[in-house]
């Protein structure tokens, strides 16, 4: 009877022997030997991240701040962007999409160990399970580029349909998945021999992420431009699952196994928030979990008991306890913060902080919310983030809830209520499918930007932030002022 007893109660603690992505192993418990890194775009710098004590211990400098680099680039990365990491744990993987980089980086030491060179503005870079191989997408060609990260260099190229978005393995490391970013296409690819074997209609032509569930039974990918995501068997003959209606600025997911079951979790960009999936025929969505400005690049810790989250426009990343679905920590980073990746075990000994640099100017960010001018009646919204870049500012704007497939025109003015108020454009954009979309403008913005209530000379030359369709002086949306 006491065996009986005993395996019943066994049977509900599924935890005790969950398994966690990318690798499908068991349970790693948070600790100081973890880290999480996140890639900054803007500042070119991936910060790196004590999560047993959810503090940040510095960055890595991999090249100068925009705009400084925008004159010849002799030396250093431009556009820090995607991150992937080795089955050991002992390799980080970074890549720069300007400078049609990967960058190797000891991520005991923090050292960069070498560079390696691809095609035009590859996008992200993951390790085959067995850690032999590291495929980089090369977005702005038609290929993956296959890497011997021993060696350090390319040793065979994939042929693709254009602008491959990112590859994932299963943990089984048969097949690699590719998702696309120009081309409504999902591409498998027996890792073995290299070779095509499947191609799967996506639903839209713009996937960033993708990931691969620990149990190497479904294949998730995001759709940015549509905000929905994309569920696939992970398996022959690879027919889709399920298509989930996200939201705007769908941007990247992966999984996370609990002692409450098996979730899929999910940045959306334009909501500023991250939504919970429990995982099955039917994914159900279990969690709405507001976390800040623009939520881009996400991964689970080595437990499933936390999922951490990058803040694009926040400039912060944000430590979710998986139980709860709530905020438990935010932790500044570097600036417009793309992927974000969790490393168990990533500093064997020692207290890991040897050559990070600290965060400096990169946290100096001005935050504006836009909203409709009052009675327009529209569901439009905006978040802005104003990053310091020393002499001069960039902005970033990310918008949802305007007219799909309408051209939009950032500008400055120097009244809200003014009919005749002066206007200096900043950047025009049009919208996604889905009415959302993203523009950067620069230039020494933060001083005429900022928030009302400095001095009366800081005040005369107060201007604002309103966004216009192309041809109309009728803002849709203005720069909140509280």
């Amino acid at each position: 009877m006491k065996l009986v007893c005993a395996l019943a109660v066994f049977s509900l603690v599924p935890s005790a022997f969950a398994q966690q992505a990318p690798w499908g192993r068991a349970d790693i418990p948070i600790s100081s030997r973890d880290r999480v890194y996140a890639a900054d775009q803007t500042s070119n710098t991936v910060s790196v991240i004590d999560p047993s004590a959810n503090k940040l211990l510095g960055v890595i400098r991999l090249g100068d701040p925009v705009p400084g680099a925008l004159s010849a680039l002799y030396k250093g990365q431009l556009l820090v962007h995607g991150l992937g990491y080795s089955p050991d744990s002992k390799t980080l993987a970074v890549v720069s999409i300007a400078s049609n980089s990967v960058t190797l980086i000891d991520t005991a030491t923090n050292k960069v160990k070498g560079i390696v060179y691809v095609g035009r503005s590859p996008h992200e870079a993951f390790f085959t399970p067995n850690g032999r191989e590291l495929w980089v997408t090369v977005r702005g060609e038609d290929y993956v580029s296959v890497i011997d990260p021993l060696k350090m260099r390319e040793i065979r190229r994939i042929r693709l349909a254009n602008g491959p978005g990112m590859t994932m393995f299963g943990p089984d490391g048969r097949y690699a998945f590719v998702c696309s970013s120009f081309t409504p296409e999902l591409t498998v690819i027996d890792r073995a021999s290299h070779q095509i074997i499947k191609r799967v209609p996506q639903s839209s032509p713009f996937c960033p992420n993708i990931a691969v569930s620990p149990e190497n039974d479904e294949v998730w990918i995001t759709l940015k431009d549509v905000g929905k995501v994309q569920v696939f068997r992970a398996k022959p003959p690879f027919e889709q699952i399920a298509l989930l209606d996200t939201g705007p600025i769908t941007n990247h997911v992966h999984f996370a196994n609990n002692r409450n079951g098996k979730f899929a979790y999910i940045t959306i960009g334009g909501a500023n928030e991250v939504k919970a999936y429990r995982r099955g025929a039917k994914p159900e969505l279990v969690a709405t979990i507001p976390v800040g400005d623009l939520p881009h690049g996400i991964w689970p810790s080595g437990d499933g008991t936390r999922v951490y989250v990058a803040l694009e426009n926040g400039e912060h990343a944000v430590a979710i306890d998986t139980l709860s679905n709530k905020v438990i920590a935010n932790i500044p980073i570097g600036q417009t913060t793309q992927a974000l990746v969790y490393v168990p075990g990533a500093v064997p000994n020692g207290d890991g902080t040897a050559n990070l640099m600290p965060l400096g100017v990169a946290g100096q960010t001005l935050h504006i919310e836009m909203l409709p001018p009052s009675g327009a009646g529209s569901n439009g919204r905006a978040t802005v983030a104003v990053n310091s870049l020393g002499v001069i500012d960039l902005l970033q704007i990310a918008v949802a809830g305007l007219q799909p497939g309408q051209e939009y025109e950032l500008s400055l003015v120097d009244s809200l209520t003014k009919p005749d108020a002066s206007r200096v454009g900043l950047a025009k954009f049009k919208t996604w499918p889905n009415g959302a979309g993203i523009a950067q403008a620069i230039g020494p913005l933060r001083t005429v930007v900022a928030a009302a209530g400095g001095t009366a000379g800081q005040q005369s030359e107060q201007r604002y932030l309103v966004v216009t369709a192309t041809g109309s002086d009728q803002p849709v949306l203005q720069q909140h002022t509280p």
